[in-house]
């Protein structure tokens, strides 16, 4: 039997060693990979940039509000271009290291520019999440506590990096909010202003879903597409494949909208329900009536 160091160096000299279909799945990188610990980072700067004093340090005066914002907006912009230089390296070796360092400073500075936007947005998301919870008892305890303010955060920064053209860093953004609320919103979705998400767990809201102003959805609803297998990896993956919501749609927990169909605006959609066909403005739309069965000791469950 092999003492304890031999068993470790043993194990430690097969680990470092990949057989061939393992660099397939293992991919080794010469260059530094996208740090999860700095994008935490990043989102939290962003989070006390937007949301100062409710993220961060307190701030107890205002006069200094210029000074706090400037400091992280600055420390941001750094580890912004770290990051996506990285990720740029992740994806791609087709680039020069000098065109790498120019065009993720072009990418970090573009999307400071973005970040009032962004604010604007997520205002509108508090907003609209508090006017529709009368369990909510300020602005204030909507931004500090709900997750579905998180998670709206986390898209709508990963969103804009992707509409930039920031290769790996959205998705990973997006996941944190996932892993953190289990709300699931891919980087990719397009999502209008006044957007709420009562309690949110279970949510999940595909790629290519485009949903418009003033919609709520309830825990569990999923936005998805439905099965089907790549022909070839030449296949585009971004095809439009989710579904559409216009304005001023509600969805019920648990209800489950797949396919590249369109909810029309007014329509509510209620609890538990499959849907895969369009779905035409003022609509309502139910489960249908529960059928009861007898059962005799257990038989036929």
């Amino acid at each position: 039997m092999l003492s304890p160091i031999e068993t470790i160096l043993k194990n430690v000299n097969i680990l470092s060693q990949h057989s061939a279909d393992e660099y397939k799945y293992i991919p080794q990188y010469d260059e530094p990979l996208p740090s999860i610990d700095k994008l935490v980072e990043i989102v939290e700067l962003i989070k006390t940039i937007i949301f100062p004093g409710f993220f961060g340090d307190s701030i107890t005066n205002q006069t200094t509000l210029h000074y706090y914002i400037g400091m992280n907006t600055e420390k941001l912009y750094t580890l912004l271009l770290e990051q996506i230089h990285n990720g740029i390296r992740f994806s791609s070796d087709k680039m020069s290291s000098k065109e790498v360092k120019i065009k993720a400073s072009q990418l970090a500075v573009t999307f400071i520019d973005k970040i009032p936007e962004i604010k604007r947005l997520l205002c509108t998301d508090v907003k609209a999440i508090f006017d529709g919870d009368p369990a909510a008892k300020s602005y204030g305890e909507v931004i500090f506590c709900y997750p579905s303010i998180k998670a709206l955060l986390n898209h709508r920064i990963a969103h804009e990096l992707l509409l930039l053209g920031v290769p790996a860093i959205p998705r990973f953004i997006s996941e944190l909010a996932h892993s953190e609320t289990g709300i699931d919103i891919h980087p990719g979705a397009k999502i209008g202003e006044y957007f709420s998400i009562d309690h949110g767990t279970g949510v999940v809201i595909g790629e290519t879903c485009i949903i418009g102003n003033h919609v709520r959805l309830y825990q569990g609803v999923t936005l998805g597409s439905k099965s089907f297998v790549l022909a070839d990896r030449e296949t585009p993956k971004d095809i439009p494949r989710h579904p559409i919501l216009e304005d001023n749609v509600i969805i019920y927990s648990n209800s489950t909208i797949l396919g590249r169909i369109v909810i029309g605006h007014d329509s509510v959609i209620g609890g538990n329900v499959w849907q895969t066909n369009a779905v035409p403005p003022y609509s309502r739309i139910l489960q249908q009536k529960a059928v009861e069965s007898s059962f005799t000791d257990g038989l036929g469950i």
